[in-house]
């Protein structure tokens, strides 16, 4: 561990700090460019069309997560620990990813039905599963970009070219073709998601000149890869299963809204997410370096971060959930009571997520096995509860809480075993839970009371920034120290130091540095 000491701690927090910030900034844009799409889709669409439309991707987004074996965060360990030239190691990663996706495509090409179980199957929607490739190859370069520490290719393309093409695209379609405008406008933004990846992934590692696929070397990525694409799978169906399940027991309009109510939720996931890539390769060279004392440390450090802008967040949109909801259309508002607890759900799952960050290196089959665990609650709680509440007759769209509500219970029960896990493992402490977080929610919650009296454009123009400002303020004079105030600051000194650990093309970041 010689020559790492405290430069590399305060080079790793300045990569920290540097990619959080971009990803904040990729957060708000991301916010600016979903909710038109959602305001697009709910009133010129209606429920029952986004309903149909939920299910379709949900079926395209499973086969692209699988496709991709866990090389989305799995290939900065390839990285790390392979001999070949870091060119050639991402073209066997995008080979595997497109035999995975060729498989995916052909299942769901031979039973298109798989997509559309409730309705019919009208021409261009037979071609959705095309857009299985372009994701799942978009995940992957943007993971090598990642690794190199270039987030901002992962903003442009997650944050910029994928939510506008979508919302701009369905927009014109609802003029031309409101039977597949939805499905047409999402394909096109995958390709340009995918076209926003491969530019900066040329430009940064090219063509591998003389690469020729090894079967052997294919074969052992992929095993060795099966933990964390499992685990990715969980992870990634944990927030779906709940629309699945949900899609089995109620109408395609209560599942339009449900999916409403899910994608403003999912908004501060996006938050803890967006850290995945910067906080992987730094992970991955702790570990390869033996620094399991760093390891915590960035864990504690990240989850903090993502619990305070996760929280934050949370209320705010969530405070005045029926104003955000009846943005989309009045009949969307009945999905308000599933949005607050969708928005308890992902504040609950930020510890658990960054643990799996580390655990994915550390401790990758017991953590595959947590995850089933977890998902198997949640398939559980969540028929349960919908069958609970249709025994008491309890109205449809009070249903429609139950999948949030097992979400929600499901992710803290992984939050305290993978917590747990890792601490032992570490012999530290790892969760970013600290108490002046209450009181920042303490004074959120009241500026939000105020808010909600107001007329509906002035809470949500005036009382959504309100409740951040307040819980923004707390949380700064009382719960932020120096190195949670790096987020906000860049010296020149740490840029020198995070450029310092900048890995060189074909190099190993997980030799100790001198």
């Amino acid at each position: 561990m010689a020559g790492r000491g405290t430069d590399g701690g305060s080079a790793d927090l300045a990569v920290l700090a540097r990619g959080g910030r971009l990803n904040f900034f990729g957060f708000l844009l991301r916010l600016l460019a979903r909710l038109p799409f959602l305001f697009i889709a709910g009133r010129m669409y209606g429920a029952e069309a986004l309903g149909r439309f939920a299910y379709a991707v949900l079926i395209v987004e499973f086969a692209a997560q699988i496709a991709t074996l866990g090389l989305k965060r799995g290939l900065a360990q390839q990285l790390a620990a392979s001999d070949k030239p870091h060119v050639s190691v991402t073209w066997d990663a995008l080979l595997v990813a497109a035999i995975g996706a060729a498989v995916g495509m052909a299942l769901l090409f031979l039973f298109p039905q798989a997509m559309f179980p409730n309705s019919e199957i009208h021409g261009l929607e037979r071609l959705l599963p095309i857009a299985v490739l372009a994701l799942a190859w978009s995940d992957v370069m943007l993971a090598a970009l990642a690794y190199r520490h270039d987030v901002g290719s992962t903003v442009r393309a997650r944050a910029v070219v994928e939510p506008w093409t979508i919302s701009i695209a369905a927009f014109v379609l609802a003029f031309l073709s409101k039977r597949d405008g939805l499905i047409i406008a999402y394909a096109l933004s995958m390709v340009g998601a995918l076209i926003a990846s491969a530019i900066p992934f040329l430009k940064a590692y090219g063509v591998p000149a003389g690469w020729r696929p090894d079967p052997a070397t294919l074969w052992h990525m992929a095993r060795r890869n099966l933990p964390v694409a499992a685990a990715d799978a969980v992870e990634w169906g944990s927030r779906r299963l709940d629309i699945a399940i949900l899609g089995l027991f109620a109408s395609p309009a209560i599942v339009g809204v449900y999916y409403v109510a899910q994608n403003v939720a999912s908004l501060p996931s996006k938050l803890k997410t967006s850290f995945d890539p910067i906080l992987g390769p730094v992970i991955s060279r702790n570990v390869e370096a033996g620094n399991r004392s760093a390891v915590a440390s960035q864990v504690r450090q990240v989850g903090f971060w993502v619990i305070a802008a996760q929280a934050g967040v949370a209320l705010a949109l969530g405070i005045p959930g029926e104003a955000v909801m009846g943005l989309v259309g009045p009949e969307f508002v009945a999905g308000a009571a599933a949005l607050a607890f969708l928005l308890a759900a992902e504040v609950v799952a930020a510890t658990a997520t960054t643990s799996e960050a580390a655990l994915i290196y550390l401790a990758r089959h017991r953590n595959m096995v947590l995850s089933l665990l977890m998902i198997a609650f949640q398939a559980a709680l969540t028929v349960v509860l919908i069958l609970l509440m249709r025994r008491l007759g309890w109205p449809e769209a009070w249903q429609a809480t139950a999948p949030a509500i097992g979400l929600m219970l499901a992710l803290a029960f992984a939050a305290i075993t993978k917590a747990r896990l890792l601490s032992g493992l570490l012999g530290q402490a790892v969760s970013g839970w600290r108490w002046p977080l209450l009181w920042a929610a303490a004074a959120a919650i009241v500026v939000g009371q105020i808010a909600v009296l107001l007329p509906e454009w002035l809470e949500l123009a005036l009382g959504i920034p309100a409740i951040m400002a307040a819980f923004g303020a707390v949380i700064w004079i009382k719960g932020f120290g120096p190195e949670d105030r790096e987020l906000f600051r860049m010296r020149k000194a740490d840029i020198q130091a995070a450029e310092a650990l900048e890995p060189a093309p074909g190099a190993s970041p997980g030799a100790p540095l001198t």
